[in-house]
């Protein structure tokens, strides 16, 4: 059972077993958590959506490059943007995103390994976004639990660089089936790193076909223009505005 969120990392191979009662109460406990987390994540796209707020949920693993990539769209974009920093120590990512003047709450998870819809309900009152605005949620780096739990965002994005293997997809296929559009950033490396950029999109495709992937490089600006292309038409879909 994981200790940090309360589900069950070994739930799907204890549930095939004999069933001798302390494998049927993880699975139960497991089932309560993401039940209530996603009764709570149901009020939080409510409330966004009777502001006309969009919520983007960056999920990834520690290093990907998501706080740099999340700096860059911030300053070149502009507009009504801010931002949920979820951690479970320190502001040091908040307080690069408060240097580009954009507003931003800290949420410090402490042990926990992913933000849930809770946390966000709280963040959200908190920043008070404005009506028509964007909010930014960059989640706990981890490839695992942060896509099990709904925040109540309508779109999600995992982003991913070429330093971690293109297998990824395959290895956390939950991350990548959950995901609108895949970033895979730091693509400047790709001279100085074994990574199979075919291989990458395929693995993607064969978990998740609808999902678009967009390679970037966040420091030197390769491939930026699609992302804002696709953040753009992301968002204008459902009401809000990033500026052109």
């Amino acid at each position: 059972m994981c200790a940090t969120c309360g589900c069950s990392d070994d739930a799907g191979v204890r549930v095939n077993g004999h069933g001798h009662g302390h494998e049927d109460r993880l699975v139960v406990l497991e089932q309560k958590v993401l039940a209530r987390n996603d009764h709570l994540a149901e009020h939080n796209r409510t409330w966004l959506a009777e502001r006309d707020v969009v919520a983007v949920n960056l999920m990834s693993s520690p290093g990907s490059g998501k706080t740099t990539l999340l700096e860059r769209t911030i300053r070149e974009l502009g507009g009504a943007v801010s931002v949920v920093e979820g951690d479970q120590e320190t502001e040091f990512d908040a307080d690069r995103i408060r240097a580009t003047g954009a507003p931003v709450v800290q949420v410090n998870t402490g042990a926990g390994c992913h933000l849930d819809a809770d946390m966000l309900a709280r963040a959200l009152r908190s920043l008070d976004p404005v009506p028509g605005s964007v909010v930014f949620v960059e989640n706990v780096g981890n490839l695992v639990c942060p896509a099990l739990f709904d925040l109540g965002e309508q779109h999600r994005v995992v982003v991913m660089s070429v330093t971690e293997g293109a297998d990824k997809p395959l290895k956390y296929p939950h991350m990548f089936r959950t995901a609108d559009v895949v970033v895979l950033n730091k693509t400047d490396l790709l001279p100085y790193v074994e990574f199979d950029s075919s291989r990458f999109v395929g693995s993607v495709s064969q978990v998740n076909e609808h999902a678009r992937v967009i390679g970037v490089s966040a420091t030197r600006g390769d491939g930026i223009p699609d992302w804002y292309g696709w953040l753009r038409e992301a968002v204008t879909s459902t009401g809000s505005a990033i500026p052109g």
